[in-house]
């Protein structure tokens, strides 16, 4: 068995891992599409290092656009068989891929430039995922069969269990996907998963330790009191559609609740895809953890208070970018390479009495790293603008696991069974201490695999 490492290999983005049996069936472990690695990224995306017709099935993780962004490209250059996912991942993905198709023709940049693929090719690929609900093994044929257990990454992410028949033997591998925190806001916590000979991890956030989720709510109304009403300024959070925004858009439904958030400070949720998704959330109870579920039956609807207002069409949003009073503004994308977020902050770093809230991971190349990391000026839609505005970080809505749960996701294996670890979806120096510290506790061959290296294992 051969294991080929085409994308997040020393990298956060573009997920794509493919297992070659020795009887030449190919599994692809996602397909994602690259994200904010400048020079490399269109390279990255354009074409593949594999033959997509020669492929046997997909499985797909979850629904980010980082692991599942390319297969409408796949199936446009020849992939005709299944994909394999949750059932709630197949609904997000009926969001995010066409949405993704979208901006690949709005981002055309001349006659000679082509998207990486349309519309009618997201909505084929979609004509080819078949569901596997969690906790059910399923036979995809007779050498491969395929379990899902649940990260608590977002709704519907899962890590990939295989019982492979290679070569007269039967082989067990893991791939994590993203895997999500145990001290979950909204989700179930990950589950223990089969023990596995084999097993690609992330390791984004493997070197560190969020801050306890247990003040969130309490540092967000003091971030909302000083910015929104104390300097009348706006509070502009980039988030990703998928799980944080419906984190963000739940602690401040909490606050409101309880009295605590402001009543004349509005809060817009600024991008079409976060409104459905978090339809998607409402109709998914069943996997909300226990302290939710226990929430909800207070209030039924937690994605929802009168100070919310989600805006879907373009006019309205051009009109919230001229809105000239203290607000909270929820928009997409996460990283600000690309979206709506783009034209609120055009309109507020400039002014030293707003504040851009960020709540996740951005790859340093990309617009929100570059922020992150204290630009004084920035470029959108080509033109200079000066950064005054505060640049406050909280890592308590991080979706993806630290240090701490992705050692206590792996606790679960007997440590003499696993033959290998790879480290997946992190930077270099992140997967170094991550391998380190698992070395440290006794877990032996732990690899960081470069981007195109294949194992015999």
């Amino acid at each position: 068995m051969t294991i080929s490492f085409y994308g997040a290999a020393q990298s956060v983005t573009g997920s794509k891992h493919l297992i070659t049996l020795e009887n030449g069936k190919r599994i692809l472990l996602d397909c994602g599409l690259t994200q904010g690695m400048g020079a490399q990224t269109e390279e990255r995306n354009s074409a593949f290092d594999f033959e997509p017709e020669n492929l046997t099935c997909v499985i797909l993780s979850h629904a980010h656009i980082d692991h599942s962004g390319l297969l409408p490209k796949l199936v446009r250059d020849g992939y005709t068989g299944p994909i394999y996912c949750t059932p709630p991942t197949l609904e997000l993905c009926r969001l995010l891929l066409p949405d993704s198709a979208r901006i690949q023709e709005s981002n055309k940049g001349s006659d000679t430039d082509s998207p990486l693929y349309s519309e009618e090719d997201a909505e084929q690929a979609l004509q080819q995922f078949q569901t596997v609900p969690y906790d059910k093994r399923f036979q995809v044929d007779e050498d491969i069969e395929l379990l899902f257990t649940d990260t608590g990454h977002v709704l519907g992410s899962a890590a990939i269990n295989l019982r492979l028949k290679d070569n007269g033997r039967e082989r067990t591998l893991t791939f994590s996907g993203d895997i999500g925190r145990f001290n979950n806001r909204i989700l179930n916590a990950p589950q223990e998963f089969p023990q596995a000979e084999i097993i690609l991890c992330e390791s984004t956030y493997g070197n560190r330790v969020h801050d306890s989720i247990e003040n969130t709510e309490d540092r967000l109304e003091k971030i909302v009191q000083e910015v929104c009403v104390e300097r009348q300024g706006k509070l502009i959070i980039p988030a990703f559609s998928i799980g944080r925004t419906q984190e963000l858009v739940y602690s401040l439904n909490y606050l409101a609740e309880e009295g605590r958030l402001p009543k004349d400070v509005k809060v817009f949720v600024d991008s079409p895809l976060s409104v459905y998704a978090t339809d998607v959330m409402r109709d998914h109870p069943q996997h909300f953890n226990e302290t939710m579920q226990a929430y909800i039956k207070e209030d039924p609807d937690p994605f929802g208070f009168p100070q919310l207002h989600f805006i879907t069409e373009v006019d309205d949003s051009k009109e919230l970018v001229q809105f000239d009073e203290p607000c909270v503004i929820i928009s997409s994308s996460g990283m600000m390479n690309a979206g709506r977020i783009q034209h609120h902050l055009k309109s507020n770093l400039p002014d030293p009495n707003s504040a851009v809230l960020i709540t996740g991971y951005c790859e340093p190349s990309t617009l929100g790293g570059k922020l992150m990391n204290g630009a004084d000026k920035v470029f959108i839609h080509g033109e200079e603008v000066a950064v005054q505005a505060q640049m406050i970080v909280m890592k308590e809505y991080s979706a993806h696991g630290d240090y701490g749960d992705i050692a206590k996701f792996l606790h679960c294996q007997d440590k003499e069974k696993i033959q290998r670890i790879f480290l997946v979806h992190g930077e270099v120096s992140t997967m170094e201490q991550l391998k380190s510290d698992l070395e440290e506790m006794g877990y032996g061959n732990v690899e960081i695999p470069e981007f195109r290296l294949s194992y015999v294992v």
